[in-house]
């Protein structure tokens, strides 16, 4: 029987999930593995424990099966895990290294997400596959055209007025069959194009009935896939205790190297979720350039640095508002100056 207290690593897979524990009472460790079909059967008539998992495909999923179960589970990032992990990789080596993370002072936990949220991000995923898609489409189809002398003009908009005058050019020399594969290539990118607006219109919908991402959607730069990727990206506000752990979450906090006493600051640490980082950096940048009243303190750091540099300090000071306004649940005003909390 696993006591109230027992911390339990466990290494999931697709089949095979592998456990490891130390016996509070009397010392044994413990390491098993169970099938898929068995793994919460394992945990339903437990004591509640502590259950720490990587963070990784599936894991949310079985993160809230457990957490109904009344575990309490905690989700680690890979780079937190690896240092415990030793020279030798094995699911039961895996599994310890687990073990080990969950239980050190300070140690980071990815919030579990709930299925709506997981559902939103899936729309993000999908979303994102066919914009690569649609773009190895175009670049396909320009490099195909330059080869007979058509060369198209930068922007979408204008390769969607000039590509129809190019096939009626090149159609007078070219072989029929070339024609119309060319012209297939080109509706499968409309069909991407309508593919990709579809779901843009159901995360519209989400986002109109989700009063969280309506606040936060106020903040200038924060637009509709900005603002629905954040809620679903972040899940619980409370998993960060200040809104510095949110930039730094997302790899907007620069890099830190220093020896003997001296302290030397990079680049951007790049950590966490690549896409919300990407999303807030391009609102950012849209701000900065094409805004008609950009922060004042971001004009005045661009015209004595490197314009990137003010992008991300104006990104960071996004990610810092958002979550201002969703642990505090307040809605954005543009003048707001935080005081310091009185004890």
């Amino acid at each position: 029987m696993i006591s109230s207290k027992t911390v339990v690593g466990v290494d999931i897979a697709k089949r095979v999930f592998q456990l490891h524990w130390v016996e509070p009472d009397t010392g044994e460790v413990v390491s098993r593995q169970l099938k898929r079909d068995r793994f919460l059967e394992y945990f339903t008539n437990r004591s509640p424990c502590l259950i720490g998992m990587e963070a990784c495909g599936g894991s949310q999923h079985w993160a809230r099966q457990l957490t109904a179960l009344g575990h309490e589970v905690k989700l680690m990032p890979a780079c937190w895990v690896k240092p415990f992990c030793g020279s030798n990789k094995s699911d039961a080596q895996d599994a310890r290294a687990i073990w080990s993370a969950v239980q050190q002072p300070g140690a980071k936990t990815v919030a579990v997400k709930t299925e709506a949220q997981q559902a939103v991000l899936a729309l993000h995923r999908i979303r994102q596959q066919l914009v690569k898609f649609r773009t190895a489409q175009i670049n396909g189809l320009r490099g195909l055209l330059t080869e007979y002398g058509e060369i198209m003009p930068l922007g979408r908009a204008a390769l969607a007025k000039g590509v129809v005058a190019a096939f009626e050019r090149i159609a007078e020399r070219l072989p029929a069959v070339l024609i119309d594969t060319f012209r297939e290539q080109w509706s499968r990118i409309a069909t991407l194009d309508d593919q990709i607006n579809e779901i843009e219109r159901r995360l519209q919908v989400w986002h109109r009935n989700d009063a969280s991402s309506r606040r936060i959607a106020e903040i200038p730069g924060v637009g509709l896939l900005t603002a629905t990727a954040a809620i679903a990206s972040i899940g619980d506000p409370r998993a960060f205790n200040s809104g510095r752990e949110l930039a730094a979450w997302l790899g907007l906090v620069p890099r830190q190297s220093g020896t003997g006493g001296r302290l030397r600051l990079l680049g951007i640490s790049k950590h966490g979720d690549t896409y919300l980082r990407t999303l807030l950096i391009h609102g950012a940048r849209s701000v900065l350039t094409h805004s008609k009243a950009p922060p004042t303190w971001a004009t005045k750091l661009a015209q004595r640095r490197p314009q990137n540099v003010a992008i991300v300090a104006l990104a960071n000071k996004m990610a810092r508002t958002i979550w201002a306004l969703l642990a505090h649940e307040r809605r954005y005003q543009r003048d707001f100056v935080s005081k310091p909390t009185v004890p």
